[in-house]
């Protein structure tokens, strides 16, 4: 049996060794810009967020970057005057936010644990969830939707983005050692699930990351099952395979918790 969180901790460690591009904190003129007001961040790809599915002003609200570690979303919001609070789930990733904040002078938090316990918070904490694609990485999307509805004020906004659960129908080696797109497999998908061990291992190597696909019902169903009012969709194309040729392969979504 395999511990998913455990497991995909010490893949993003990794990640955080290998250098991917989420694990590359942003520079020290990124945050100077947003100390004076020019800031973006991504949610899904590569497209900034429109800035109006922010609260306004931005400064002063209480942010929660939900599996956002990497140094990169939170000084931004950090740096443009939020109260920030980044949660992820590898060590690795939140060290790249702590040294990002000494390095800037910029009050963060950090805080390890599983997207799906927010419990180290308390209800109506944040005015802001900003949830980058990751939601991937974890085998159930209910209890994410849940706690970050409690864990928001009235009115407060869930941003969050995802993988588009098409993607996954692809069989993995044609898409990447040939540009094809070839199904393969059906929905829903889970790495642990649709790949036994040794085929995992030789294609994404021992310690990859687990992957689950979560179904549109799962994403945006999910998170009016939690109570939340959707106020906002966007989509943009993979930004990293073929796949950006046929269909989107991020989905976002703004999200209102009802006053």
């Amino acid at each position: 049996m395999i511990d998913p969180v455990a497991h995909n901790r010490l893949a993003w460690d990794r990640q955080v060794e290998l250098g991917n591009e989420w694990t590359v904190p942003v520079s020290a003129e990124v945050v100077e810009r947003a100390r004076a007001g020019d800031w973006s961040v991504v949610l899904i790809g590569h497209a900034p967020v429109p800035r109006d599915w922010f609260p306004d002003p931005l400064a002063g609200a209480d942010v929660l970057c939900l599996a956002s570690g990497g140094g990169q979303q939170g000084p931004v919001l950090a740096a443009a005057g939020a109260r920030v609070t980044v949660f992820d789930n590898s060590p690795a990733q939140l060290r790249r936010d702590e040294e990002v904040a000494a390095r800037d002078g910029l009050e963060l938090r950090t805080v390890l644990g599983d997207m799906r316990d927010l419990s180290d918070f308390a209800d109506a904490r944040f005015d802001l969830v900003f949830h980058p694609v990751s939601n991937l990485f974890c085998p159930e999307l209910a209890p994410v939707w849940r706690e970050c509805a409690r864990v928001l004020r009235p009115g407060g906004r869930l941003l969050a983005g995802f993988v588009n659960p098409d993607v996954f129908i692809f069989d993995y080696e044609a898409l990447e050692n040939r540009d094809e797109l070839v199904v393969r497999h059906a929905l829903p998908y889970s790495d642990l699930t649709h790949l036994d061990a040794a085929e995992r291992e030789r294609l994404f190597g021992p310690d990859h990351t687990l992957e689950y696909s979560h179904s549109l019902t799962e994403q945006l169903g999910g998170q009016l099952a939690a109570g939340f009012v959707l106020t906002g969709f966007a989509e943009a194309p993979h930004h990293a395979d073929a796949t950006a040729r046929y269909l989107p392969g991020y989905y976002a979504t703004r999200a209102v918790k009802p006053a």
